[in-house]
């Protein structure tokens, strides 16, 4: 009888979500544009990154090193003089300017070892490390190229060969979109059943329930299974269809994997929304003490920066959040191909801190229920 109870009240959620425009129009847009967008328009890796030359030496070595410069990492170089290079980078004009001095290619011959100045707009991060390396290597070899005449590996006894796995290209649209349904779970797993609990107390709704054969355990189980349930299909027909079909981003584990493991995040998630509607009076705070909450759990969780890179009291601290762990587990299902052996550590973190947070949004729900009845 319990078991119906729930579900025939996760079916009423189901149609007052189906029913809500609003709703179903940011669910739509979460796992469509809001994954597309971000995937194509960032770049994480160097391309098409505007630079500079002051040629001061006009020679054929400057010519060959400005030659250097290709698409699709740079854009066409633009030659500008020295006076111009300070107030273009001020301006924002250019990420790399590069200073070739007056008699290098003579210098070079000489074996005086001459300095080339190369200034980089640090603010750009994304561009900047990367570009800089870029650079550094190709005058290197080009300077090689120009007195041997040969290319740059010949020369050396050792041959240092990289090969990059999971992701041969380097395309951050791989990463990005796969974060970015994380991202969309994480948000939408808050506030769609924070959100369906807030509504039952602000229409005057839960008091009905309250006298219906419903515990509040039961009310939590049937927001919580129809909300997540809503979020598990939209997100596995964004991985299907926008991921690996518009992206073209290939799964290299199990899909039925990821699933499995995105349920449970969901049951965490949609736990900790219960928690923080049964701390909000409205629908105004919820929506304020939602968003730092969720800010902090994916912004520290690695999904942009890699968790071994903070300070280690933080990577300690985020090790309550769920995020934490499904965002390693849906890094190694999808890009490693890692199967339960490995990830089942993860899982169980993640099942943990759900079963944890149910309980304390259980207690603080019947408080709440309590405090109604009276």
């Amino acid at each position: 009888m319990r078991l119906a109870n729930v579900y025939r009240l996760g079916r009423k959620e189901l149609t007052s979500l189906r029913h809500d425009l609003v709703l179903v129009l940011l669910i739509a847009y979460s796992f469509t544009i809001a994954i597309i967008a971000p995937a194509k328009g960032v770049r994480l890796e160097l391309y098409n990154a505007a630079v500079a030359v002051v040629d001061e030496d006009k020679s054929p070595l400057s010519r060959q090193l400005i030659d250097g410069l290709r698409p699709p990492f740079f854009q066409p170089p633009v030659q500008i003089e020295l006076n111009e290079m300070d107030p273009g980078m001020d301006a924002g004009q250019y990420t790399f300017v590069i200073d070739i001095p007056p008699h290098f290619q003579a210098n070079i011959l000489a074996a005086r070892q001459p300095s080339l100045q190369v200034n980089v707009d640090a603010t750009a991060m994304a561009q900047a490390g990367s570009g800089a390396r870029y650079i550094e290597g190709m005058i290197g070899e080009e300077l090689r190229n120009f007195l041997e005449r040969r290319p740059l590996a010949a020369n050396l006894p050792v041959k240092a060969v990289t090969r990059l796995v999971f992701n041969p290209n380097s395309e951050s649209s791989w990463f990005l979109a796969v974060m970015q349904i994380v991202n969309m779970c994480t948000l939408l797993g808050i506030l769609l059943t924070g959100a369906a609990l807030i509504r039952e107390r602000e229409h005057g709704t839960l008091e009905h329930l309250l006298v219906m054969p419903l515990t509040p355990a039961d009310i939590m189980v049937a927001k919580s299974w129809s909300n997540a349930l809503v979020i598990l299909v939209a997100a596995t027909l964004a991985m299907l269809v926008v991921v690996r079909g518009v992206l073209g981003v290939p799964i290299s584990g199990s899909l039925t994997l990821f699933v499995f493991g995105l349920a449970i995040y969901l049951f965490s998630l949609t736990a900790i929304g219960i928690l923080l509607a049964t701390l909000a009076r409205s629908m105004p705070q919820f929506g304020l003490l939602s968003i730092p909450v969720f800010l902090v759990m994916y912004m520290l969780s690695g999904a942009n920066t890699p968790l071994d890179s903070m300070p280690e009291l933080l990577q300690r601290i985020m090790l309550v959040s769920p995020t934490t762990h499904f965002v390693s587990f849906s890094q190694g299902v999808i890009f490693r191909g890692a199967d339960i052996h490995l990830v089942w550590p993860q899982l169980l973190a993640t099942a943990g801190i759900g079963v944890i947070a149910f309980l304390v949004a259980l207690a603080r729900f019947r408080r709440t229920v309590s405090l109604t009845q009276l």
